[in-house]
């Protein structure tokens, strides 16, 4: 076995589990995480095909899927788990390390709905989902998928045409200020 391969499977496997406190390492590949997941459809990778290129140590597969960031952490796989692993901190832990070492993400639609998503906050203390919405479709540049749904959640009041602004949005402001600073000094 080549010794780099099982340099970056140890490396991998152990920073996940670290991170997310969970032994990631027991998994025994019963796939009842997927089975349970409600985005799975919508990801390249299942859940259980994630934790299993975790323990084989590759990194580039599992930092540039679109898996991790499809994951809505609702807890369905680790609730299913039968080794008691939590999945979702796990995929939070992905996340975080795929941030940290800026890993190609797999679809850059992602890369403009998250930096959508953090502007919106920013400015507004909350999700403004209307200008989030169109913030990523100007960046995405997909101005029209998706618009038949527009009137049905205009209809029942899902979007507002104005912001609401949360009452905490200085203190929003300062947390984005401090993540910045500390971004910075690395």
């Amino acid at each position: 076995m080549n010794n780099t391969l099982e340099w970056n499977h140890d490396t991998l496997l152990r920073d996940v589990e670290r991170r997310s406190g969970s032994p990631v390492s027991a998994c025994l590949q019963c796939h009842k995480c997927s089975s349970g997941c409600p985005v799975a459809p919508d990801m390249d990778l299942l859940p259980s095909q994630v934790m299993r290129l975790i323990h084989l140590g590759a990194e580039d597969e599992v930092l540039g899927s679109k898996a991790i960031w499809a994951c809505a952490s609702c807890e369905a796989c680790t609730s299913r788990c039968p080794m008691g692993i939590d999945v979702a901190a796990v995929m939070d832990s992905l996340r975080m390390t795929a941030v940290e070492r800026k890993a190609a993400l797999g679809d850059s639609r992602g890369n403009c709905f998250n930096k959508a998503l953090l502007t919106s906050v920013r400015w507004h203390g909350r999700v403004f989902e209307l200008g989030l919405m169109a913030m990523y479709k100007i960046a995405s540049r997909d101005l029209f998928a998706d618009m038949d749904k527009m009137p049905r959640m205009l209809s029942k009041h899902k979007l507002s045409f104005l912001p609401h602004f949360s009452r905490s949005v200085k203190d929003v402001r300062k947390i984005f200020r401090r993540a910045e600073e500390e971004e910075e000094k690395r």
